[in-house]
C-alpha cells in the first residue's frame, strides 16, 4: 500500500496574509466561489503557481497517493486543483464541526477523522495547524510500525520547496524499507 499524501489548503497552499494584508510575492491572486456561496460574494485566495508542478512531481514518483485533507472538501478538486494544474484528487470527507477553535481537544480537529480514515495506512500529512499532541499521535503511529510524517509549514508562507523535498525523501525511504521487508531475500531469511 502506497502512503497517502494528505494535503491541506489554508495555510499550506493558500498563505494567510500578514497583518498589513500582504502575501508572498510568489503567489498570484484569484477569486473563487466555494460551494454554497453566491457568485456575488467570491473568496480571494493566493496560490503559488510553482506548487502545482511540485505536487505533480511528487505524484509522478508513484510513491504516494495524494488526497485533499481540507475544510475546502470537494471544492479542493473543483476550485483549487485546476488553478494549480492538478488532476481531480479524492478528499477526506471531513465533517463541518460546530467549533470555535481548530484545537477543541488540544489537537487539530481533523485528526480523529483522519485517524479513522487512514486506519493502518502510512501517511505524510501537510497541515499548518498541528499541536504537540498531533506530533505525539504521529510518533505513536510510527512506534506501531505505521510510517507517518507531519509537515507543518508557516501559515504566512505556506508550503516551501524544502517541504516537498522532505516529502519526497520520506516517500523514497518508506518505499525502500517496505520493499526490503517483502524482498525474496528477506522471505528466505525468515523461512
Amino acid at each position: 500500500m502506497r502512503p497517502y499524501l494528505l494535503i491541506d489548503i489554508d495555510g499550506v497552499l493558500i498563505p494567510f496574509p500578514d497583518a498589513d494584508g500582504t502575501t508572498p510575492a510568489t503567489h498570484a491572486r484569484y477569486e473563487v466561489v466555494p460551494t454554497g456561496r453566491s457568485a456575488d460574494d467570491p473568496v480571494t485566495i493566493w496560490l503559488d503557481p510553482a506548487h502545482g508542478p511540485a505536487l505533480m512531481d511528487l505524484m509522478r514518483t508513484g510513491l504516494l497517493t495524494p488526497v485533499w485533507c481540507t475544510s475546502w472538501r470537494q471544492d479542493a478538486t473543483t476550485l483549487i486543483g485546476p488553478l494549480l494544474g492538478l488532476p481531480p484528487l479524492p478528499h477526506v470527507d471531513l465533517p463541518r464541526p460546530n467549533i470555535t477553535t481548530s484545537h477543541p481537544n488540544g489537537y487539530l480537529w481533523k485528526r480523529d477523522h483522519v485517524d479513522a480514515w487512514l486506519g493502518d495506512a502510512p501517511a505524510v500529512w501537510i497541515d499548518d495547524d498541528f499541536t504537540s499532541l498531533d506530533h505525539e499521535w504521529s510518533a505513536e503511529r510510527v512506534a506501531r510500525g505505521l510510517p507517518t510524517l507531519l509537515i507543518q509549514p508557516n501559515p504566512r508562507e505556506g508550503v516551501q520547496p524544502e517541504h516537498f523535498a522532505e516529502v519526497s525523501a520520506w516517500a523514497t525511504e518508506v518505499s525502500t524499507l517496505r520493499g526490503s521487508e517483502s524482498s525474496p531475500l528477506r522471505e528466505a531469511e525468515a523461512a
